[in-house]
């Protein structure tokens, strides 16, 4: 029993240190012994916290080169096909740290993969907290700041895009200059105070690099601690399974079991991200030229996480309207407004919203701190995949001009299928994805109904053949009934005179819809599915008889 209850050296030690000095000790002893739940899906949100530390160290070592200026210079450097070029300062200085510094081609490409990975991360780890409902109370507000950070790092990757000044970038930052002007009212004041002028103008390094560098990043390192500080006081969520509960935590302690595969995994990042940098290039500069903007590079795409603007830039009709009848009195660009902000606008404004829109539907204010498996709510899932589909589909078509130069497929139809796959992708998505959720669980049904598949093929009687099905052990029989029905508005509150909250058109709309979106689909005591009863110990025996 002294051996269970001793606190270990590696955390008792500094613990008395820190106390003698400061009294954090019992601070330390109660939070260094957290237990954290354990599975591969939670290090999604790691690959992205350290990918963000990677950016930081590594944009620390290029801002002692890189020169914010769109000065115009000659160059004069290394690059022999580039000699005598004139070009702004900021161009002719990543030249610079490409080929004058040492290991600064390596540092710049370290820096793109990082920032591509940082995204692609927080994407992903999105993705996993709302498959698995993991945004739900007491964790709405972390939510929220999740979807602030992913808008900000969007934003973040923008301005660093920008700032080598070459032609592929500058390409980009000609498309986002015509998208702000094109905004209603405010539109030329942006451009102008983001410019410092006409475009290009002579400021939008200069502001672009303190966007960058100070801004924005402060923004997310703030953000990013104010999620973990939430996340830790609010514990993880976990996987349903054996004797997992919303009132206890099962899993490995913070010191020192978490800590060393945390930090194995930052290594582990810390590789791939050098690995690509060192193998794979990206953004050849050098390749492009510097921007003017006569130029522009062919086939040119953004990264990846601007794709869906490109794409819907590229399927968007050309629309305007012409106030008053006349192009004088003022024109709005449908072709580009609505590209600009409604893509954008539902993803970012449904994701902020969703957690308070299922709280209302299913009138579910229970606080949860464990996860649902997607398919056990198939409604979210359904959801989920649709606005994957639509961001999918704006993204692919990102590159439309690719599509139809490799495929050897007409621009236009190209286009025209485009603009019919963004609107019935995600219908379609949502249907399929709903039929796969109710059939996941009716295998699940099947497993605690008939148990699971043995490996033993029998003979019966009349000559057929069958394979044998054995109980499944605690571990999947726990994990499968951690299922959970959603929470749906009772049917007391629906029948007879219904509660002042159901009244009126938006209240009776609110019950139907708790009525479609939650209760239980597929019950897992049907016995669903197909097999045959539990093998036995006596039946084993006999099936190795014979």
């Amino acid at each position: 029993m002294g051996e269970l209850t001793r606190v270990p050296k590696a955390v008792g030690g500094p613990a008395r240190f820190l106390d003698d000095r400061t009294g954090a000790g019992n601070f330390l002893r109660r939070n260094l012994r957290k237990v954290f739940p354990d599975h591969w899906s939670f290090l999604l949100g790691e690959i992205a916290l350290y990918s963000f530390i990677i950016l930081l160290l590594s944009g620390t070592f290029l801002t002692f080169f890189f020169v914010p200026s769109m000065s115009e210079v000659a160059y004069d450097g290394p690059y022999e096909p580039l000699k005598g070029v004139m070009m702004s300062e900021a161009y002719a200085s990543t030249l610079q740290i490409s080929f004058e510094v040492r290991g600064g081609l390596l540092m710049r490409q370290i820096h793109h993969w990082a920032a591509l990975l940082f995204v692609a991360g927080m994407m992903v780890h999105m993705l996993r907290v709302f498959f698995t409902g993991a945004y739900r109370k007491p964790r709405e507000m972390n939510w929220l700041i999740g979807v602030m950070l992913l808008t900000l790092a969007l934003l973040e990757g923008l301005t660093g895009y920008s700032l080598p000044d070459d032609l592929l970038s500058g390409a980009g930052l000609r498309i986002t200059e015509g998208v702000m002007i094109s905004l209603p009212l405010i539109g030329t004041y942006i451009t102008f105070f983001l410019f410092g002028g006409e475009y290009p103008g002579d400021s939008v390094m200069a502001r672009f690099y303190s966007l960058h560098i100070l801004l924005i990043p402060g923004i997310l390192l703030a953000l990013i601690s104010a999620h973990m500080v939430l996340m830790w006081v609010q514990k993880h969520t976990q996987m349903p399974g054996k004797a997992r509960t919303n009132h206890n935590v099962v899993g490995a302690p913070f010191l020192p079991a978490f800590m060393l595969k945390a930090g194995s995994f930052f290594m582990f990042t810390f590789a791939v991200i050098a690995g690509l940098a060192t193998f794979a290039q990206i953004n050849p500069i050098w390749a492009f030229g510097p921007y003017t903007p006569a130029d522009i590079s062919a086939g040119s795409q953004p990264d990846f996480y601007m794709g869906f603007l490109e794409g819907a830039l590229r399927l968007m009709p050309a629309w305007e309207i012409n106030l008053f009848g006349t192009a004088q009195a003022g024109t709005l660009p449908l072709s580009v407004i609505i590209p600009a902000l409604l893509p954008m606008g539902i993803i970012m404004t449904g994701l902020a919203l969703y957690p308070f829109a299922e709280q209302w539907v299913t009138g579910d204010r229970r606080e949860h701190h464990i996860t649902d498996r997607p398919r056990n709510n198939p409604h979210r899932t359904s959801i989920g995949m649709a606005a994957i589909t639509f961001y999918g589909v704006l993204w692919l078509l990102g590159a439309n001009d690719e599509i139809s130069a490799n495929f050897y497929i007409s621009l236009n139809w190209t286009t025209y299928i485009g603009r019919v796959l963004v609107l019935a992708g995600p219908v379609i998505a949502y249907i399929v994805t709903y039929r796969i959720c109710l059939g996941l669980q009716r295998s699940d049904a099947a497993v605690i109904g008939h148990g699971v598949e043995a490996g033993v093929i029998k003979r019966m009687p009349h000559g057929e053949y069958v394979e044998i099905h054995t109980p499944p052990s605690e571990d999947i029989e726990a994990h499968v009934r951690g299922k959970e029905p959603v929470r749906e508005i009772s049917a007391a509150e629906t029948e007879g005179i219904p509660p002042k909250g159901l009244r009126g058109p938006l209240g009776r709309l609110r019950a139907r819809m708790s009525r479609a979106y939650g209760g239980e689909k597929i019950p897992l005591d049907t016995g669903e599915g197909h097999g045959h009863a539990a093998l036995g110990p006596a039946d084993e025996e006999r099936s190795r008889s014979e």
